[in-house]
């Protein structure tokens, strides 16, 4: 498998999904101002979207959005335990918490990172991530994970965004178990052989 992606972008939720389920990948880094690989090929040729994650499956399979991604992953490594069987209701508890993350929390941060956003604009954005971020804090008060007793895709999928809110600066919550969890998550091997894979 191949996965194409850009250093510390969304990108990096699958490929420590990957590497927690053990995968053999091969990674590709892209340019996504240019949309070009890193040997100059174009980047629309393997996905017409432009964006990462993506991951060549087989020579004639591509999988794109991350959300997608780390199920695909997740369901072929199930002693991994990322994510709980079909049934299980714990199954759709990750799934809540990965739409979440997916449409509040990725998003939200989009126009903090855009340089066509009107200033005025982002105070708005930061006080709105940050209601969110106190969502977070609160429900990891009480467990280790974003969903229980298991690191699961998605803590892979929040530590990765969570990663920003340093990066811009937010004011996360006093109480501080963001930060004791963002430590547990980044001290797991396959985190930080991603991360350091990554160069970041």
């Amino acid at each position: 498998m191949i996965l194409f992606y850009k250093p510390g972008a969304c990108s990096l939720a699958s490929h420590i999904v990957l590497r927690e389920a053990e995968k053999d990948v091969t990674l590709i880094s892209v340019d996504l101002m240019k949309k070009r690989l890193e040997n100059g090929d174009d980047f629309f040729a393997i996905n017409p979207k432009g964006q990462i994650p993506a991951l060549q499956i087989d020579a004639d399979t591509l999988l794109t959005e991350g959300v997608a991604i780390m199920q695909f992953v997740a369901d072929s490594a199930p002693d991994s335990h990322l994510l709980a069987p079909v049934g299980d209701f714990t199954r759709y508890k990750t799934l809540e918490w990965l739409n979440f993350v997916a449409t509040e929390l990725h998003k939200g941060f989009t126009p903090l990172f855009r340089p066509d956003t009107p200033e005025e604009f982002k105070p708005t954005a930061r006080a709105l991530l940050e209601k969110k971020l106190q969502y977070v804090e609160d429900a990891l008060a009480h467990q280790q994970w974003i969903n229980g007793q298991h690191f699961s895709i998605a803590d892979a999928y929040l530590f990765t965004v969570l990663r920003w809110a340093v990066a811009v600066k937010l004011t996360l919550p006093e109480t501080g178990h963001i930060g004791g969890w963002m430590q547990r998550v980044a001290a797991r091997p396959a985190v930080a052989a991603a991360m350091a894979a990554e160069g970041i």
